[in-house]
């Protein structure tokens, strides 16, 4: 069996168009964009095309992106950003569902002081905008929410999270690290003060990304040096990644409809099929608010991990939620956020599904699934330690 690729929502291959536009910046075009030379001025170029791109996409002003190294590096920009302008410590919300870079961002700031309201999603994994509002204080200086779950994929209301931290003249910041460019956004219709995108969701290079900084909104640098990205970002641009990033950006946009179309078919046509398999199956996260395309299931009576790693090595990459530590195997953090038991939380994968995916991979995989469920000894769940 060929290898098969169902871990789309962690990262897609490299856009062979992306790559023949980021070669020249690799190459002969090479210069450093702050130098006053012509090939300084050339790279300059590329770049503000790229922030261009970007902008035109979320329905921004070029001067409101921000380039960085990528998601991480972007969420902490907005985080910590925020957290300088104010002299003493104050209070931030955000959800016990975020990625590591937000919520670990958010411990850093507690050692310094800082209070946080960790708010949890309902069972569907949506993170209710009256919940919010219930825990505004009046030191409230920012607001974190994701807009799609990286786990189970589903889809936060942040307009109405966005519309009620405008009123009360709060910073409002969303991870859209695996909506951007999949999901329509616009930022003239949702008040957000700032979001975080990366290119590597999207068929562009890792190492890019960036953070849509509305205009006015106060953001301190985290990172010091030069004079690069307004002040915003100091370090001499990766001239290359960030071409490739505005015109992996620009092809989104035009696949956006096709693409969702694409993986959500393919996860309707999985899904039904493996309901054939498999009674004992659980599928997490809202049935409708999803992105397309990602699925996270439990499978009763089996261990994630050993199903991932027996899908692995037959050749199928999947993902779980669940970490491994000191020889055991501690249940998804989000599900367990989710309210749901842990027998549900340590039996689930989640299967994405991408540009590249076919439905002959999809049948063989469901073949793969038929064998691996139907044995009583493979995959389950490890022995409790007494």
């Amino acid at each position: 069996m060929n290898r098969i690729y169902f871990d789309y929502s962690a990262s897609t291959p490299l856009d062979d168009s992306v790559l023949e536009r980021m070669l020249p910046y690799l190459r002969e075009n090479f210069g450093n964009a702050s130098s006053v030379h012509g090939a300084g001025r050339e790279a300059h170029v590329a770049i503000d095309h790229a922030r261009e791109q970007v902008a035109g996409v979320l329905n921004a002003s070029p001067a409101e992106i921000v380039f960085t190294s990528g998601g991480t590096e972007a969420d902490n920009l907005a985080i910590f950003g925020i957290a300088e302008n104010h002299v003493e410590p104050r209070h931030m919300i955000t959800s016990a569902i975020e990625h590591p870079a937000v919520l670990n961002a958010c411990k850093a700031l507690e050692r310094k002081g800082w209070q946080i309201t960790y708010v949890r999603p309902d069972e569907s994994g949506i993170i209710n905008a009256d919940k919010i509002s219930q825990e505004i204080r009046p030191t409230t200086a920012l607001i974190s929410i994701m807009h799609v779950n990286n786990e189970v994929g589903t889809i936060n209301p942040i307009e109405e999270i966005a519309a009620l931290a405008a009123e009360r003249n709060i910073p409002f910041h969303t991870d859209a690290v695996q909506s951007f460019g999949k999901l329509p956004i616009d930022v003239q219709k949702i008040p957000v003060s700032l979001l975080s995108f990366s290119g590597h969701k999207i068929y562009g290079p890792k190492g890019s990304g960036g953070l849509f900084v509305r205009r006015g909104v106060k953001l301190m640098p985290i990172l010091f040096g030069g004079h690069q990205e307004r002040d915003r970002r100091a370090g001499t641009e990766n001239t290359a990644a960030i071409a490739g990033l505005g015109y992996a950006t620009e092809l989104a946009q035009e696949k956006m409809q096709h693409d969702a179309e694409h993986v959500g078919k393919l996860a309707e046509h999985f899904l039904k099929n493996l309901t054939g398999i498999s009674r004992a199956m659980f599928l997490n996260g809202h049935v409708k608010d999803r992105l397309p395309g990602v699925l996270n299931i439990s499978f009763a009576g089996k261990d994630s991990v050993a199903l991932a790693t027996r899908l692995d090595l037959v050749g199928i990459a999947v993902s779980t939620g669940a970490a491994c530590a000191s020889g055991s195997v501690e249940p998804s953090r989000v599900l367990q956020a989710m309210g749901l038991p842990r027998e549900r939380s340590t039996s689930a994968l989640r299967i994405s599904f991408g540009r590249p995916t076919t439905v002959a991979e999809i049948d063989q995989a469901l073949a793969v699934f038929k064998k691996i469920l139907a044995s009583p000894k493979m995959a389950e769940p490890p022995a409790a330690v007494a």
